[in-house]
């Protein structure tokens, strides 16, 4: 197979698309072919006269999906505008150029090997598949992920690629596949313009040359060249199914309305407001509360106060009016936890400081000198004046898998995986990093908090993504299934911790097989216990380059069934499943 690169004035388009012979990729090993298109006319050190930064598996591009650059619209006055602005970005890249990117934002790093992007793919029906799977399985299983559309042209973190949603339906134990990207907005427009123009909120947004390209972005679109000013968001990390839609996510942003159509494929239908009642962004982990099916969410700024507002949603799709939290400082907060009563809001040492880009450095920044805390209100809170805040200092959880009220201590307990350096994700480090699945008690009474290790350090390993049974989300659980993220950040299987004991029982992939989060899903409405269901996760041979989907008995964890794929799915985040009637009724 033969993969090509078609170089536009500012960046390397991807153009790969499957021909019906090469569904089988090669090694990761494998060279690419790139090709010089539309040179630019004057002379200075363009991306067009770089090397590339990257190389890809293989794929064949008999024709490019990216169509050519669109600029008919465009008066003299704004062609000469972009003509200046194109200049001056080739000029900002090369001085980049100069310089050596931190792992934590060099594209050969973060998006090498099974992390790199794959093109679309269309449905493929009648799947093999080993063993049986499950008759209660009817539906789709779905998961987003970051996938590059573009070759990135300076620096790129694996949270910057274009959200690209993988769904496998079942139906009467026949397997169909298909992988779209959700059109985004900025995915639009990048397209229309044939090259990656938006700045990459983690890759590219540090020091002087973030501050650089944001001026470039707000100067093309004050010209009428892009349109900010329906989001910049990517949707990338991840999937719900609430009011009777697909939303895709990611928290700089919207929601994006995905519709599955009736063979399994995937059209996104637009940015989601709710109807007009939503005009800010929303974090990408909201909560469905199991019993009243309502939905609550937060959403942060990073530049104005508010930095955090929280709100929630009735089944019916109801917004009720935003609760402004007071911080100090804008803040890290990807994720947060409910119980049958409560909100809990972690306000931890991870935040943004964009001043700190003036200085030349990256606006993430780890704060020693600010105290973790959890704060906790009530859910039909009106304001914030029943905020209570409990420290926990030291702590950092990117992901809360569930949280619990303990009347019986006046304490609520919430279940997190903490890590450590809390910045590594974003800022590179000597340190080893380490995510310990831990239990944090805090007590609303005397405003204490403790936290206890899960897993006796015997058996300590790295546990990061992951879930409990759903229907027991708020509420006391006494199993969570989170992937073993090791060797960091590949994930060679999954646990099944039993949260009360600690005790510990491992499904391992084998080989040079590795996943990302297991998802849990209940038998059904006779399932007989909490662990009563199945796990369901994408896995990769990096030996023979093929992906596959596995469905392990979650109570025995044996593989119960295996259906093959036709072509490479990445590494990628978080997922979902729609079943049969649910797909019937969607908006």
């Amino acid at each position: 197979m033969a993969c090509s690169y078609v170089l536009s004035p500012n960046a390397a388009k991807l153009n790969h698309s499957f021909a019906p012979s090469d569904l089988d990729a090669p090694s990761p090993s494998s060279s690419v072919s790139y090709t010089n298109h539309r040179r630019r006319k004057f002379s200075t050190n363009s991306v067009t006269d770089s090397p590339a930064l990257l190389n890809f598996p293989n794929y064949p591009s008999p024709k490019p999906i990216i169509p050519e650059k669109d600029t008919s619209h465009w008066n003299p006055l704004q062609r000469a505008a972009s003509a200046a602005f194109d200049f001056a970005e080739a000029a900002l890249l090369s001085r980049e150029r100069s310089q050596p990117l931190p792992k934590t934002v060099d594209p050969r790093h973060q998006i090498s090997g099974n992390y790199a992007p794959v093109p679309e793919q269309s449905v493929k029906s009648s799947l093999s598949v080993s063993g049986k799977i499950p008759d209660c399985i009817d539906g789709v299983y779905l998961r987003n992920g970051a996938n590059p559309l573009f070759e990135p042209v300076s620096g790129h973190h694996l949270f910057d690629g274009d959200g690209m949603v993988h769904a496998v339906k079942i139906t009467n134990g026949d397997a169909s596949y298909s992988c779209r990207f959700t059109e985004t907005e900025r995915l639009v427009q990048e397209k229309r313009l044939g090259s990656p123009i938006f700045p990459k909120a983690i890759g590219e947004l540090h020091g002087h040359s973030g501050i650089a390209r944001l001026m470039l972005f707000y100067a093309r679109g004050l010209f009428g060249l892009l349109n900010h000013r329906n989001g910049t968001g990517v949707a990338n990390a991840g999937l719900i199914y609430f009011h009777d839609r697909l939303l895709a996510m990611s928290e700089d942003d919207l929601p994006y309305q995905v519709r599955v159509t009736d063979n399994g494929d995937l059209e996104t239908v637009g940015r989601f407001d709710f109807d007009g009642q939503l005009n800010s962004a929303m974090i990408a982990h909201p909560k469905i509360d199991p019993e009243t099916k309502e939905l609550f969410a937060l959403s942060y700024d990073v530049v104005k106060k508010p930095y955090l507002k929280y709100f929630r949603f009735s089944p019916e799709g109801e917004k009720s009016p935003d609760v402004e939290i007071p911080l100090a400082s804008p803040t890290m907060m990807h994720d947060f936890a409910i119980t049958e009563n409560f909100v809990v809001i972690p306000d931890q040492q991870v935040v943004f400081k964009l001043s700190d880009m003036f200085l030349g450095k990256s606006p993430v920044k780890y704060d020693g000198e600010k105290v973790s805390r959890f704060g906790i209100l009530p859910k039909n809170a009106e304001d914030a004046s029943e905020m209570i805040w409990v420290e926990s200092p030291d702590t950092f959880c990117f992901h809360l898998w569930n949280a619990w009220e303990s009347p019986e201590t006046d304490e609520v307990v919430v279940i997190g995986s903490c890590m450590t350096p809390a910045d590594s994700i974003f800022n590179e480090c000597d340190e080893q990093l380490n995510s310990v699945l831990s239990e944090i008690r805090l007590n609303l009474k005397t405003g204490k908090s403790t936290r206890r290790t899960i897993i006796p350090g015997s058996v300590q390993m790295n546990l990061e993504a992951g879930m409990v049974n759903r229907n027991l989300l708020g509420r006391k659980s006494r199993y969570a299934y989170l992937a073993i993220a090791e060797p960091w950040p590949k994930v060679s299987g999954f646990a099944k911790v039993d949260l009360s004991t600690g005790e510990v029982k491992n499904h391992f992939y084998g080989g040079k097989k590795y996943g990302g989060e297991p998802f849990f899903l209940p038998r059904g409405l006779e399932s007989d216990g909490e662990d009563d269901g199945y796990i369901m996760s994408f896995v990769h041979d990096e030996e023979c380059w093929k992906s596959e989907l596995q469905i392990v008995n979650a109570v025995t964890l044996e593989l119960e069934a295996t259906v093959k794929l036709p072509s490479r799915v990445p590494y990628g985040f978080h997922g979902t499943f729609v079943n049969s009637a649910d797909m019937l009724n969607q908006a």
